[in-house]
């Protein structure tokens, strides 16, 4: 089924739009990430030092309005905004942030870092774990709670900015950028994202992913859903 090689941001766009769901690395389901169908120049290109799929990261995000971040086996995907409603809703088992703390399913740690991002979104890294005191002799865990707001899709990343020098010239690798996928992805999200019942999502999720990969054990296949 993924028989193609990404050569440019559109081929990259393309598949995204075409399959829904494309895992930046690779993973345990073989040949399914970007790391395993990018031409050999557009992930590192020896000659000029650059890394093209990292620098494409921010503007396909603009470009798509997809979700991207750490929703797989804590590694980046993106998922089209056709498929990221049902994903959230089988993640989040139906519930917003607030019904989950409330019955005691989040942490009170998890609900203070999902606040600052929802109620500072969207907000850089750097200045996320500034207002959050997420350094040397404050509040600790940040990658962990970052990372599961992300893979019970609460949290997206819905951006890379790179930071600039005097000149105004960008410098290093993009600064990524979170939000709530309420806010990134606004009402056409908030509308369907609690429309079917998180089975019903599921259920589709699984259908999607079995006609993608015919030959894979479907308990591996759920397996993945469910990381």
């Amino acid at each position: 089924m993924f028989n193609f090689i990404i050569r440019s941001k559109s081929d990259l766009i393309r598949v995204i739009n075409e399959f829904g769901f494309v895992p930046f690395f690779e993973n345990s389901i073989e040949g399914f990430s970007i790391e395993e169908h990018i031409a050999p120049e557009c992930w590192y290109h020896n000659a000029t030092g650059e890394w093209q799929a990292w620098e494409w990261k921010g503007p396909v995000i603009r470009e798509t309005g997809c979700a991207y971040g750490k929703f797989f086996e804590k590694k980046a995907c993106y998922i089209s905004p056709e498929w990221f409603p049902d994903f959230a809703n089988f993640r989040r088992e139906g519930y917003d942030f607030d019904a989950r703390f409330d019955d005691g399913l989040a942490p009170y740690k998890d609900k203070r870092l999902f606040e600052l991002i929802d109620n500072n979104a969207p907000i850089l890294s750097k200045k996320l774990k500034d207002i959050g005191d997420y350094k040397k002799g404050g509040n600790k865990g940040f990658d962990t709670i970052i990372t599961r707001l992300q893979a019970q899709s609460y949290v997206v990343i819905s951006d890379f900015v790179y930071m600039l020098d005097k000149r105004g010239n960008p410098y290093g690798w993009g600064v990524a950028q979170y939000s709530t996928p309420e806010k990134f992805m606004g009402e056409d999200f908030k509308r369907t994202v609690y429309s079917r019942t998180p089975e019903q999502s599921y259920e589709r999720l699984l259908e999607h992913f079995s006609k993608l990969f015919p030959n894979t054990d479907i308990n591996k296949l759920k397996r993945f859903l469910s990381k």
